[in-house]
C-alpha cells in the first residue's frame, strides 16, 4: 500500500466500524441508495469513461458507475479491507467485469496523472486529515476538464436520523453530536467550507446543491432503533451509559421512530445532503 496519513480512519474502518458496514451493506444501501442516481447523473459518466469512486465502501456506487460505462471502467478506492472484500464479492456475484478495487488512502495514493474522466463519492469525503491535500490529489488523478461529484451530509437538523438520536439527550451523552464544522460526519455541512476547500485544491465551476431522499432504516420502529444504536455513533454513545440508561434510550428511540413508520411498518427517514460538482480546469 501507499502511505496512509488518515491513520485513525484506517484503524476504524479496518476494525469494528468497517466490519459493521461490511456486514450490513444491504441495510446501508437501503439508507443511502436514494442518492445514487443524482450522484451518477451529476458526474456525467459516459460510455467510455474511467471513473474513480473514492471512499467507495462496499462498492455499490462503483459498480453502478461501471455499468454506465460499458466501454470504460470504474475503480473503487477505500481504506477498509473488510468493506473492499465485500465490494469484490458483490462485483463477481453481479457479473460486473469492468470494475476494480484498491485499498489505499485517497489523500496520498500515487494516482497516475489524468487517469480518470470523473471522480465520485457517496459519503466518503468527510474524514480527511487534510481535505485540501486530499481533493488536490484526487484532482491530480482527473484529466483536464474531468469532473468531480460527491454527496456529503448537510445541516444535521435536516437529517431525521440525527434528530432521532438527539431525542436521547436525557439518557445518552449526545453533546455536540451533529454540530457543523466539527471533525467527522458533518465537517462539510457548511457550503462555504466546501467551496473554500475545493477552490484551494484547484477545482473550478464549483456547484453545491441541496438534495433530499428518504432511506429505509428498519422493518419497524424497534428494528430501526436497534440498527441506529448499533451504528458507530450509536455504539459510541451507548458505551458511555449504564444498562438502565441504554434500556430507556432504546424505548424512547423506538417510540420516536414509530412516528416515521410507513403503512407497511418500515421506518423511512429523510436525509438531507449537499450534491457537489466541480471541474478540474482544462488546459489553457
Amino acid at each position: 500500500m501507499s502511505e496512509i496519513v488518515n491513520t485513525e480512519q484506517e484503524q476504524a474502518w479496518n476494525g469494528p466500524e468497517g466490519v459493521h458496514w461490511a456486514g450490513h451493506q444491504d441495510r446501508w444501501n437501503a439508507v443511502n441508495g436514494g442518492f445514487n442516481d443524482p450522484l451518477l447523473d451529476a458526474a456525467r459518466i459516459a460510455a467510455g469513461h474511467r471513473t474513480l469512486d473514492f471512499g467507495c465502501g462496499t462498492g455499490q456506487t462503483t459498480r453502478l458507475a461501471a455499468l454506465r460505462a460499458p466501454r470504460g471502467s470504474a475503480t473503487g478506492l477505500d481504506l477498509s479491507g473488510p468493506m473492499l472484500a465485500e465490494a469484490r464479492a458483490c462485483a463477481e456475484r453481479e457479473g460486473v467485469g469492468n470494475v476494480s478495487f484498491v485499498r489505499a488512502d485517497a489523500q496520498t495514493h500515487p494516482f497516475e496523472p489524468g487517469a480518470y474522466d470523473s471522480a465520485i463519492s457517496r459519503y466518503g469525503v468527510m474524514f480527511f486529515a487534510d481535505p485540501v491535500a486530499a481533493f488536490g490529489n484526487i484532482g491530480h488523478a482527473l484529466r483536464p476538464g474531468g469532473r468531480l461529484a460527491f454527496v456529503c451530509p448537510a445541516d444535521a437538523a435536516l437529517n431525521e436520523w440525527v434528530m432521532a438520536m438527539a431525542a436521547l439527550r436525557d439518557f445518552l451523552p449526545v453533546g455536540d453530536f451533529g454540530r457543523p464544522g466539527l471533525p467527522g460526519m458533518f465537517s462539510l455541512a457548511a457550503p462555504d467550507r466546501i467551496r473554500e476547500i475545493l477552490t484551494a485544491a484547484g477545482f473550478s465551476r464549483i456547484d453545491v446543491n441541496q438534495t433530499q431522499v428518504y432511506g429505509t432504516w428498519g422493518t419497524d420502529a424497534g428494528d430501526a432503533a436497534d440498527f441506529l444504536l448499533g451504528t458507530g455513533p450509536g455504539r459510541h454513545l451507548t458505551r458511555q451509559a449504564d444498562a438502565a440508561a441504554r434500556t430507556r434510550a432504546r424505548a424512547v428511540l423506538t417510540d420516536h421512530l414509530r412516528g416515521h413508520e410507513a403503512a407497511d411498518g418500515t421506518v423511512r427517514l429523510r436525509s438531507t445532503s449537499w450534491l457537489v460538482t466541480a471541474d478540474r480546469p482544462a488546459r489553457a
